[in-house]
């Protein structure tokens, strides 16, 4: 116990970019994937199969690999979007990994609504937009949150993949550790401090699907 309490702040200094990576998605994936549904199922035929392929691509390849494909891919073929600062293409590997997800998540749920509640709408002289926030999105975010909760939570684990750019975060703080002192105890620190963030994660995700509770 002692040796836990003597390493467990310096796993937590690698809690920054941990959550920093979890918030920034979130944030940031959440409205990207919103509008990539919306392209996925409008009318245009080139603009849904633009988005389309767009999923295919990130859904269809590891996070890791698209990593790596941003930070040294891009700088590769002369592309220099963030210099050689690693955080901001974690950044956007992340956003555009999970825009994909939470864009056949949304996609599904504005698919489920039914047409009649469109129809009836612009007989009421609804405009478009009016209809997307007061009777479409509702919907949506009803039908579905809980699998949106489930991202969210896979999201979570995922943040551990940042150290594949050198980038300590909890995950490789322990495994220095481990490696220094030939032990495990770090990474079963790391395993506990991942089952906390869950858990809170969790039990909020729960007050969130009470909140908009509603019946088929």
């Amino acid at each position: 116990m002692a040796y836990v309490l003597q390493i467990f702040p310096q796993i937590l200094d690698g809690l920054g970019i941990t959550f920093g990576t979890f918030a920034v998605t979130l944030i940031l994936a959440l409205p990207l994937g919103a509008l990539i549904s919306l392209g996925r199922v409008c009318k245009n035929r080139a603009l849904r199969s633009v988005f389309g392929v767009y999923t295919w691509v990130l859904r269809g390849t590891p996070l890791l690999l698209q990593m790596f494909f941003v930070f040294f891919g891009l700088p590769a073929i002369g592309v220099q979007l963030f210099g050689r600062m690693r955080l901001p293409y974690v950044y956007l590997a992340f956003v555009l990994n999970y825009a994909a997800y939470f864009a056949e998540i949304f996609r599904s749920g504005i698919q489920s609504v039914e047409k009649g509640q469109r129809e009836a709408a612009r007989l009421l002289g609804f405009s478009g937009w009016q209809m997307n926030v007061k009777i479409i999105w509702p919907q949506v975010i009803k039908k579905t949150l809980p699998s949106l909760g489930n991202e969210v939570i896979t999201l979570v684990k995922d943040t551990s993949l940042v150290y594949a750019l050198g980038l300590s975060e909890i995950f490789k703080i322990a495994r220095s550790i481990s490696t220094r002192d030939v032990t495990i105890a770090p990474y079963l620190v790391v395993g506990v401090i991942y089952l906390a963030i869950t858990a809170v994660i969790t039990q909020l995700l729960k007050m969130a699907e009470k909140k908009v509770y509603y019946e088929e």
